[in-house]
């Protein structure tokens, strides 16, 4: 069954509320929806390897720490700008949820993956920067 565009929309509000709740209960940390805000999330992604070490790197918290802060730094993107949420289903094997603006399409929860398992080093300030940069000149 595929989801609405307001279906979807809806589940990614959803999404980066849970965001905001989770980080405040684990980390004492408030995620206010500003711009600011995403330096946390870079910090927070790494606070989850902190505190539960190998727990956080199995698959099922994996998709969901990278979708919550997916979706919240989705969110803060769309609210500043604009943007739609939609499945990208070019691999009917992997589909993922993108927020497209603008002619371009943003994996913010793939950002939030790159940095939780693959290299610490990636920022997804810079990615977010990036892309707020791509639709501010």
């Amino acid at each position: 069954m595929q989801m609405t565009s307001a279906e979807l929309k809806d589940l990614m509000i959803d999404s980066a509320q849970n965001a905001i709740t989770t980080t405040e209960e684990e980390f004492n940390i408030v995620l206010d929806g500003s711009d600011q805000s995403i330096d946390l999330v870079d910090d927070v992604i790494l606070s989850w390897l902190g505190r539960y070490k190998d727990q956080a790197l199995e698959e099922n918290a994996v998709f969901t720490i990278c979708n919550i802060y997916g979706a919240y730094v989705g969110e803060v993107f769309r609210n500043k700008v604009g943007g739609n949420w939609a499945y990208d289903e070019s691999n009917p094997d992997a589909p993922y949820v993108v927020l497209n603006y603008a002619g371009r399409s943003y994996v913010f929860a793939g950002i939030c993956y790159q940095r939780l398992v693959n290299d610490s080093q990636i920022s997804i300030r810079s990615y977010y920067d990036q892309a707020l940069a791509n639709n501010l000149q």
